[in-house]
């Protein structure tokens, strides 16, 4: 049996290339480890920062982060003349 697959025709096999892994992988420890980091000094478990991939759940995160109180610093409203 003969199977007629035209030159437009983008097989997933031939669309990726090992680099794309390398790519890939280098783009994962870019955005990762800094997230882990800060996470890690604001008191928060740095495990979150592995959510960031995942788009809204990241984006959700990220609005936690920004207005939750850090463990790290406590509550800096303190009225100081």
């Amino acid at each position: 049996m003969t199977v007629n697959v035209s030159k437009e025709t983008i097989l997933v096999a031939d669309f990726f290339a090992p680099w794309h892994l390398i790519i890939l992988l280098t783009m994962f420890a870019i955005f990762t480890v800094p997230f882990w980091q800060i996470l890690k000094r604001m008191g928060f478990p740095p495990a979150l920062s592995l959510l960031v991939w995942i788009p809204l759940i990241g984006l959700v995160v990220l609005y936690y982060v920004a207005f939750a109180e850090w463990k790290a610093v406590g509550n800096r409203n303190t009225n100081i003349p």
